[in-house]
């Protein structure tokens, strides 16, 4: 996905904050509305690809004071910190292969020599540097450098596969929970 030098920069000093944080930058983007310049940084955490309000919080004080001390944006703005969400942006190179299968919109420029530039469709993965979409009109090898926008589609897949994922988290965490208390119990029983 192509980013403006603004974005490229904002992504360069505050991903090193947040992986040391435990969190993942999807996502720097410049944007404005009505007269107010907004950074956006779509995150998640590294493990869990969760987001809570409280990581906001704390992320949101760490990558602001990143930000003015190394005074990249010029000028008044508004920094929001947020999950991705489910109808996610894809950005890098992997994010089309673990999202194989899916519904997405990619939009490139330049067009194909078609003249087509807004594709949708089913990603089916990576071949070497293009992104291999499946659509209604036929299938496409769109040049991973040409991608300037892609975002997932929000369907019925995409909802179970997330519900199944959370389930899974949720399970995971109980399970882990568990293994301390029973860890704690047997260190009290070693203790006493």
């Amino acid at each position: 996905m192509k980013l403006s030098p603004l974005e490229q920069r904002v992504s360069n000093v505050v991903a090193p904050v947040m992986a040391d944080m435990g969190f993942t930058l999807v996502l720097a983007i410049m944007t404005s509305e009505e007269n107010t310049a907004i950074l956006r940084i779509l995150t998640e955490h590294t493990e869990t690809k969760q987001l809570t309000v409280d990581d906001c919080a704390i992320l949101s004080r760490a990558i602001g004071t990143v930000l003015d001390v190394e005074d990249i944006v010029q000028g008044a703005y508004r920094l929001e910190v947020s999950s991705p969400g489910i109808e996610r942006p894809l950005v890098k190179p992997q994010d089309f292969v673990e999202h194989a299968g899916f519904e997405a919109k990619v939009e490139i420029e330049p067009p194909l020599p078609t003249g087509q530039k807004r594709f949708r469709g089913k990603l089916r993965g990576l071949d070497g540097e293009n992104v291999l979409v499946e659509s209604d009109e036929g299938s496409f090898a769109l040049p991973l450098h040409d991608i300037v926008k892609a975002r997932l589609v929000l369907t019925d897949e995409l909802l179970k596969a997330g519900q199944e994922k959370r389930k899974r988290l949720k399970e995971l965490q109980e399970q882990i929970e568990q293994d301390q208390a029973e860890q704690e119990q047997q260190k009290q029983q070693t203790t006493n």
